[in-house]
Formats: C-alpha cells, structure tokens, sequence
C-alpha cells in the first residue's frame, strides 16, 4: 500500500483541495498509517508528555475531584468512570489510588476507557490489569443509564479544527493542495460552510482564527450523558476567548514540525478554545465551573500537602524529583497558565479545584 502522503497526494488529485479537518483525521486515526494507530507518543521517547507521566500527583488530584462528584451526585451504589483519551492508562490508575479511600464507590464502579489506538489500548490493558474494578475499551463513548463521571485530558486538543481567513469579500479556509517535488502545501479557499463564531463579521480582513465543530459535537455527546446525572472534567492547553491566529501544530521529538511533511509520523493538535467549550456545556442546562487554569485548579485540590506528604521521611533525591514535578505541572512557565480546566456537571454543587486561589 502507498505511504499516507501519497494517498493523499491521489486523493487530491482525484477529489480537490483536501479541508484542513480531513487531513487531520487521517494523518492521526488513518487505520493503516495514522499516528494514533501504530504509536505510542508519550514520555521522553516519544513525542509529547502529558501530566499524569510528569508526576502521580496528578492523577491522585483527579481522583479525589471524582469523590467529591460522586458525592455531590448522591454516592449512587452503581457508578460509571469513562476517560476519553487516556493515554496508557497511567491517569486511571493514579485516579483509582484515590477512589480506593471510598470503598463504597470502588465496589460499584465501572470504568470505561475510549480510545481508538490500538498501540494505546495495549499499554492501558497492560497498566490496568490489576484495577480494582471492571474496566472495558470501546473506540467511542458509550450511552449509559447509570450516573456517569467523565474525565479527558488532553483529547479535545486532536480533535480536527478549520482555519479561516476574514477577506473582504467573506471568508476562506484552509485546504490541503499538491505542491511542487511531490510535497504538500496550504492554500486558502473560499469557505463552504457557515462561520459561527461570536463576532467572526466584525474582525478586519486578513484576520487568523480556528472553529472545531468536532469538539463542538463532542461537547453535546458529553452533555447528553452527564445530563441526568453525571459531571465531566476537561483539562487540556488552551485559551479563552478573544483570541485570533492559528494554533494547529505538529511535534516529532518534543519539537514542533512542519505539519505537512510527514502525515502519519507526528501529533497534530490545535489550541483549545475553553469559551466554546463552555458555552456548549451552558446550552445544554448544564452548571459549569472554571475555565480556571491548571496551576489554580491543582493548588486549590491540595498539590502542595500532596507533595509534602509524598516527600516526609524521604531523601534529597526524591524530594527534588518532587519539587521538580510541582514545579512542572504549575509553574507559568510550564504547564501552570497554558492548561485550563474546566467542569460540567448536572448539579450545583460547588466541586474543588474551582475556589478563588488564595
């Protein structure tokens, strides 16, 4: 079979200038070739790290978050925990560590994990092989009776985004065309479908900005499940609104790329817009909390103690890996302001994590 970049030099060929949304999907979910299928990204030998790989912390913090909504929900006998995205399943882990404090809420939990990686799923099927309760794998979330707690961290950043340019005579997206020497190449076309952006009519000609009707969709499945019963928690880097110029990047090696050449080979993701997803979540009846940013969120939840705790009776070594591991995921300079958080829940409880910072 071709490599990806020539299918999708015959697929432009065949059928046009490709959408900016289609070539993402392929380059990330393509079942021969797409970067989700065959890698796994995570850590210093892979492309990216994410929060639970810098420090067990996190995934405790999350998992005392889910406690007090689950609390909040009742403490119902029968529970659902899905995560969206997650990674190799080191989040889940570290979340039940916490969970296990409640033994009323591990005894009736159901864990689901949605994930469409093959190499991924493995590595969660490995790290989870001793849960505590039954965990199941399905390549997308799942409609459920039961009261449903959701947690996605860093998967709403892969979802596919549109690019599109203000001119003066409306709008143009970006599209995918055959360049020169066999290489791919942007080119703004004029737009096909609506805009619906707050405020997209009155930015000045030439104007940047990106709209995800992915992650827009994403945001109604969630809402409908959490609806009656349920809290979702998004954690993901991003920004709120205004904000204008295109975020969609790719990385190889912890280093940014051109993400156009070589599809398949590195992860390609896009700024989260937290206004967006928040509006979605209000529309829906649903009360929200945040967005706030990850440093807030993680000191409000107790970071710090945690840390301390950790760190009591143990040597200079590990009480630095400690240190460094606070400092990473809630300095500015590092995770602490670029990551949001964000709640969504079908009661009014107010949940920690999202109190004014001292």
């Amino acid at each position: 079979m071709p490599d990806l970049k020539s299918r999708i030099l015959q697929d432009i060929a065949l059928t046009g200038p490709m959408p900016l949304p289609r070539y993402m999907s392929l380059c990330l979910g393509d079942p021969e070739a797409g970067y989700y299928m065959s890698h796994d990204p995570l850590g210093a030998a892979g492309d990216f790290t994410t929060a639970p790989e810098v420090s067990q912390m996190f995934g405790e913090l999350i998992g005392v978050w889910l406690v007090s909504a689950w609390q909040a929900l009742g403490s119902p006998p029968r529970t659902r925990l899905v995560e969206l995205g997650p990674g190799r399943g080191t989040l889940m882990t570290d979340c039940l560590r916490s969970l296990a404090l409640q033994p009323a809420l591990l005894q009736g939990l159901e864990v689901e994990m949605i994930d469409i990686s093959p190499a991924l799923k493995a590595a969660q099927q490995s790290t989870l092989r001793h849960a505590p309760c039954p965990v199941h794998w399905h390549d997308r979330l799942q409609h459920s009776t039961l009261p449903t707690l959701i947690i996605a961290n860093e998967f709403f950043d892969a979802l596919p985004v549109h690019i599109l340019v203000k001119t003066d005579d409306g709008f143009a997206e970006r599209h995918i065309v055959a360049g020169g020497d066999n290489r791919l190449a942007f080119a703004d076309l004029p737009a096909t479908q609506s805009v619906r952006m707050a405020g997209a009519e009155s930015l000045a000609p030439g104007t940047v900005f990106e709209l995800s009707p992915q992650r827009s969709d994403m945001v109604t499945e969630i809402a409908r499940q959490i609806s009656n019963g349920g809290a979702a928690l998004l954690i993901d880097y991003g920004f709120v609104q205004p904000k204008t110029g295109a975020t969609f990047q790719a990385l190889i090696r912890h280093r940014p790329v051109d993400p156009l050449d070589r599809p398949g080979q590195a992860d390609l993701t896009a700024l989260v817009d937290f206004t967006a997803l928040e509006s979605g979540f209000r529309s829906a009846g649903l009360h929200v909390s945040g967005p706030v940013s990850q440093m807030d969120f993680l000191l409000d939840l107790g970071l710090l103690s945690r840390a301390g705790q950790l760190g009591a009776e143990q040597g200079h070594d590990v009480r630095e890996k400690l240190q460094q591991a606070v400092n990473r995921l809630v300095s500015p300079d590092e995770m602490g302001l670029l990551f949001k958080v964000l709640a969504a829940a079908s009661f009014e409880d107010s949940l920690p994590g999202f109190h004014n910072p001292a």
